[in-house]
């Protein structure tokens, strides 16, 4: 294991059965961390075997527990049976999410709530168990825990009729920030990634012509993103390389932002 940045350390991933959850797991497995995916299917969006065989067949630890975020209940019962299983909860990376796309004025009360529900009621039910579990906990060197959240680009700039997606986003950038202030002298760090347009392999508004032209005209890297790039940036957030860094939205986007 010696050289490996998560040795025997252990992580769960929500939303990690397809897209960029998926690569984010493999990634951290290939670095010796053990595991947990949280979601609430094994089925693969974008095709190919679970999430926890891939890792098996590449050498890595993992086991699934069906999570759905959004209920405390389940986010506590997954934390819970980690810690049963390991022992303790080196981290968690936080991807689950939805989508709705439509405008203010198309936007029902129902998918709005709903979205919020997931994606950003879901991301503080997960910190909250986490950081309720590592504060009793030895650190290994400063830190007892960290989190990686995933947030967005469009928690920062629009999101063209998607407003409850970008206003998720934009919670979970504040609410990473205040964690991160709140928490430091626990030893807990607290991070996120903001990826900009990424090429899952999910259909319909993802691979819509006139999104994925904009996109390519918008971003000034020569390409759009791809799961890896983002789970690259997570691992770094997640390693000691980034021991002094928390409270950060680390921006993954070609450049889109800074244009």
């Amino acid at each position: 294991m010696t050289g490996l940045r998560l040795a025997d350390q252990v992580w769960i991933v929500t939303g990690a059965a397809s897209g960029i959850g998926r690569a984010i797991a493999r990634l951290f497995a290939s670095q010796g961390a053990r595991i947990v995916v949280a979601d609430v299917t094994q089925q693969v969006i974008e095709g190919g075997m679970p999430t926890i065989d891939v890792i098996a067949a590449e050498g890595g630890k993992a086991v699934y527990v069906r999570t759905d975020v959004s209920r405390r209940e389940q986010v506590d019962a997954t934390v819970a049976e980690t810690v049963s299983r390991y022992g303790r909860l080196d981290g968690i990376v936080n991807n689950a999410c939805i989508r709705h796309a439509r405008p203010l004025l198309e936007m029902d009360e129902g998918d709005w709530e709903r979205v919020l529900k997931v994606n950003l009621t879901g991301t503080y039910l997960c910190c909250r168990a986490a950081v309720r579990q590592m504060i009793t906990q030895e650190p290994r060197g400063e830190v007892r825990g960290r989190i990686v959240n995933l947030s967005s680009q469009h928690g920062f700039i629009a999101a063209p009729a998607d407003i409850a997606y970008g206003t998720s986003k934009a919670a979970i950038a504040y609410l990473t920030r205040q964690i991160a202030a709140d928490y430091a002298a626990h030893g807990i760090v607290c991070n996120a990634v903001a990826p900009g347009k990424i090429q899952t392999g999910a259909t319909g508004r993802a691979i819509d012509p006139e999104v994925l032209d904009r996109a390519h005209r918008r971003t000034p890297w020569p390409r759009l993103g791809l799961p890896d790039d983002v789970a690259r940036a997570a691992l770094f957030l997640a390693s000691d390389d980034a021991s002094f860094v928390t409270g950060v939205n680390l921006m993954v986007d070609g450049g889109w932002t800074a244009a």
